[in-house]
C-alpha cells in the first residue's frame, strides 16, 4: 500500500542529512541513521490522548540525545484506528528504511503492527494500546509495551471501585478489542472480590454518538456501578450524556475505566469532579515530570502530555540508550536483539522514574489512582487530579506466571 497524503506524513527532527549526487555517501549515512515511524491517530477519538502529542514525544526524546553519533528521524501517519491500514502502512514503513514503530493507538491496530514487527524483525514500542495480549498469548520478542493495559486499569479503578462498596457492576462495551479486553479484566476483579456482574450492552466502535438508549439500560439495570469500557471522545460523550439523563441519580456511581487528563480537559471540571482514574503519568506528580512537562510544552507547545504521551518519550529515550549501547549496525541488524538490550538494561526517565522491562515486555512502573478535582480545588488549568493511592508496577500490573506468554517458558 502505498501512503496516502491525506495520512499525514510528516518529517521529524534529522539529525545529519545525506548530500544529493553522492548516493555511497547517502547509503553509508542511512547504514548509520534511526528512524522512527509515529503511528498514532491524528484525526480521529484518540487524537487528544495520543496524536500529535506522540510525535511531539518522540521528537522530545530525540532532541535530548545530541552526542548519538549517529542521525535520528522521526515520521508520522494516521492509522485511522483500522487495523488494517495500520499493518499496510507498518509492513510500508519496516520494509523502507524505519527501524522503529512507536505508539498505535487503537488495541486492534497494535496488535497488528506487533505481528507486523515480528515479522520484520524490528522494534515495536507500543505506548497507546492497552490490550494485554500484547504480553500475553501474542506476546512477541519485538514489542514492548510500556504504559498502561487493561489488566493495570482493572486492578486499579476497578479494585477501588469495589471495596468502596460498588460490588454489582454493568458495562458499556466499545465494541472492539480494547473494549473487551476492559471489560473482561473488570468482570475478573470484581467477581474475585466477591461482587456481580449484571450484564453489558455493546456499542460500534468508532462512529457510536448517541448513547442514550445503551445508558438508560444500565441505570434500568440495578447495578450500582456503570463501568465505562471506553476511551477518547467516546468516553467524554458517554460522560455528558450520563449527566444529562442523570444516571448517577438514586447512588449509582460511573467508573471511568480508561480516562486521560485530556478528557477531564473536555469535560470540565464541573461534569468531571469527583471521578476516579487510573494512569501511570500526571504532568504534576513530581519535579522529574513537571520538568518533562515544561520542556514538551516549550518546544511543541503540549499543555499538559498524557501518559501516552509520555510512554512514547519514555520508550525512545530507553531504546536509544540501548542502541547507543549496542551500536547502531546491531540495532538495525535485529530488532529483537535491540529489545533483548532494552530488558537488559534498567530504566530510568523524568516520566516514569526507575523500572525494568519484563522478558515478556511488559514495562513495570507504579499506577496512580486519581480521583478528579472539584473546581474550587483547582488552582487553575490543568491542576485536576489529587492522588489516592499508588501501587508498584509489580503489584498493578499481570503477573508473569499469569499472561501465558510463550518467552516467560524459554
Amino acid at each position: 500500500m502505498k501512503l496516502n497524503r491525506r495520512f499525514l506524513l510528516q518529517a521529524g527532527p534529522v539529525l545529519g542529512v545525506a548530500t544529493a549526487g553522492r548516493p555511497y555517501a547517502a547509503r553509508a549515512e542511512k547504514s548509520n541513521a534511526i528512524k522512527f515511524g509515529v503511528l498514532t491517530d491524528l484525526s480521529g477519538p484518540y487524537s487528544d490522548l495520543a496524536g500529535r502529542g506522540s510525535v511531539a514525544g518522540v521528537q522530545q526524546a530525540v532532541q535530548e540525545f545530541t552526542d548519538l553519533g549517529f542521525r535520528v528521524e522521526v515520521i508520522s501517519a494516521d492509522h485511522q484506528n483500522k487495523p488494517d491500514i495500520a499493518s499496510n502502512i507498518a509492513r510500508e514503513w519496516l520494509d523502507g528504511d524505519v527501524d522503529v514503530i512507536v505508539d498505535v493507538p487503537s488495541s486492534s491496530a497494535g496488535l497488528a503492527v506487533a505481528g507486523v514487527a515480528r515479522e520484520k524483525n524490528k522494534v515495536f514500542l507500543a505506548s497507546g494500546p492497552s490490550i494485554v495480549d500484547l504480553t500475553g498469548s501474542q506476546c512477541s520478542p519485538n514489542t514492548v509495551h510500556w504504559t498502561y493495559d487493561t489488566y493495570m486499569l482493572a486492578k486499579s479503578t476497578g479494585s477501588a471501585m469495589v471495596r468502596t462498596g460498588g460490588d454489582s457492576w454493568f458495562f458499556l462495551v466499545a465494541d472492539y478489542a480494547f473494549g473487551h479486553s476492559q471489560e473482561a479484566e473488570t468482570s475478573r476483579v470484581v467477581l474475585n472480590a466477591g461482587g456481580k456482574v449484571l450484564g453489558s450492552g455493546r456499542f460500534p466502535f468508532p462512529g457510536t454518538t448517541d448513547f442514550s438508549s445503551y445508558l438508560l439500560r444500565a441505570q434500568a439495570s440495578g447495578a450500582k456501578v456503570i463501568g465505562l469500557a471506553a476511551g477518547g471522545n467516546d468516553l467524554v460523550n458517554l460522560l455528558k450524556q450520563a449527566a444529562e439523563f442523570g444516571v448517577t441519580q438514586g447512588g449509582k456511581r460511573i467508573a471511568a475505566l480508561v480516562m486521560f487528563i485530556t478528557d477531564v480537559h473536555s469535560l470540565g471540571l464541573e461534569i468531571a469532579q469527583g471521578l476516579t482514574c487510573s494512569e501511570t503519568f500526571y504532568w504534576d506528580l513530581n519535579t522529574r515530570t513537571r520538568a518533562f512537562t515544561d520542556r514538551i510544552k516549550r518546544n511543541f507547545s503540549v499543555q499538559a502530555p498524557t501518559m501516552v504521551h509520555a510512554g512514547c518519550y519514555a520508550s525512545v529515550i530507553h531504546y536509544l540508550k540501548a542502541v547507543r549501547d549496542m551500536g547502531v549496525a546491531a540495532a538495525k541488524a535485529s530488532g529483537a536483539a535491540a529489545v533483548d538490550r532494552m530488558k537488559a538494561m534498567p530504566t530510568d526517565d523524568d516520566c516514569f522514574g526507575a523500572g525494568q522491562i519484563r522478558v515478556d515486555g511488559r514495562k513495570l512502573h507504579p499506577a496512580y489512582l486519581f480521583e478528579v478535582k472539584a473546581p474550587s480545588e483547582s488552582r487553575g488549568p490543568w491542576d485536576y487530579y489529587k492522588v489516592l493511592q499508588s501501587t508498584p508496577g509489580e503489584q498493578v500490573f499481570r503477573p508473569l506466571s499469569e499472561g501465558g506468554c510463550a518467552l516467560a517458558r524459554t
